[in-house]
């Protein structure tokens, strides 16, 4: 993702930042254990959680310019933020439409919720040009419920070295017009992905997809799922070219979705039978030892 050069000036209280600085990228924030400890707990907000974080949230005026000024152009890698928010759309998206028998919470009581949880992320990102009441009223809701932060992975459960193995490797595939053992990989996805028994791979999914529900871990799915996307979605870093012109034109659509379905197959392995997961992890088994390749 993109980020903008900015130049941010010192704010009232944060004694530790230059009074002129340039942030390029995440790893020279000044802020990044906070926004680290922000992001990592995304994934682990429970159902619990979603009252508290509504409860705690007011939008009154000093909060609503506060958030004006964390989101201006002038703010801190702020494409960054846009995306942060885009990836807490798709994780609680099931959650916001409400219209399924596992989501517990009122979606109204999580749209109110994830405000407080947007306005987190925007104040930790923002904080070198937000004085300290401003990035104390943006910051309230959410340390009212997580008064620590705490950098912890989420839970890919017993396969999760094989799910970052995979998703490790998708950004691989975007080299295709320069790598011909992607290529390879690529051009077999498509194969396996035209091939498949639909019926059988839809049952397999929605089996694995239940299983991720009863386990409570139906958001690492929407995050891994969303991983998966940003992988196979990246350019090739040579000629920033997407894909070559001789791809269908859904290939990319089927190669995703094989991908994706293999890691969340992964993801609940454990709470699957073995049947559901070897008809979701065997079309992408070819895949995974592109990541042992030697790096060139």
């Amino acid at each position: 993702m993109p980020t903008r050069r900015v130049t941010a000036p010192i704010a009232r209280g944060v004694e530790t930042v230059p009074r002129h600085m340039t942030i390029d990228r995440l790893e020279e924030h000044p802020n990044l254990p906070a926004i680290l400890g922000v992001l990592a707990q995304l994934p682990h907000i429970t159902d619990a959680d979603l009252p508290k974080l509504a409860a705690a949230w007011r939008n009154m005026v000093s909060v609503a310019e506060a958030r004006c000024r964390a989101l201006s152009p002038d703010s801190p890698l702020v494409i960054e933020v846009l995306a942060a928010f885009d990836a807490i759309s798709a994780l609680f998206a099931d959650d916001i439409a409400g219209d399924t028998d596992y989501v517990k919470i009122d979606p109204a009581v999580t749209v109110v919720a994830l405000k407080a949880v947007r306005d987190a992320v925007a104040a930790v990102y923002a904080r070198p040009i937000l004085s300290r009441g401003e990035y104390g009223a943006l910051m309230g809701a959410w340390r009212s419920v997580y008064p620590r932060s705490t950098i912890l992975e989420p839970d890919l459960g017993p396969a999760g070295p094989d799910i970052k193995r995979l998703l490790g490797t998708l950004p691989q595939l975007a080299r295709r017009c320069h790598d011909l053992k992607a290529r390879e990989a690529f051009e077999g996805l498509v194969v396996a992905a035209l091939t498949l028994d639909e019926d059988e791979h839809n049952n397999a999914i929605d089996t694995a997809f239940l299983a991720a529900v009863r386990t409570g871990r139906r958001r690492i799915w929407a995050l891994v799922r969303r991983s998966a996307a940003e992988g196979l979605g990246r350019f090739c870093p040579t000629c920033r070219v997407h894909g070559l012109p001789s791809d269908g034109l859904y290939d990319d659509e089927r190669v995703l979705a094989l991908c994706a379905d293999a890691a969340c197959a992964l993801l609940v392995s454990d709470a699957v039978d073995p049947w559901t997961s070897a008809k979701l992890t065997a079309p992408v088994n070819q895949l995974i030892p592109l990541q042992r390749r030697p790096a060139e």
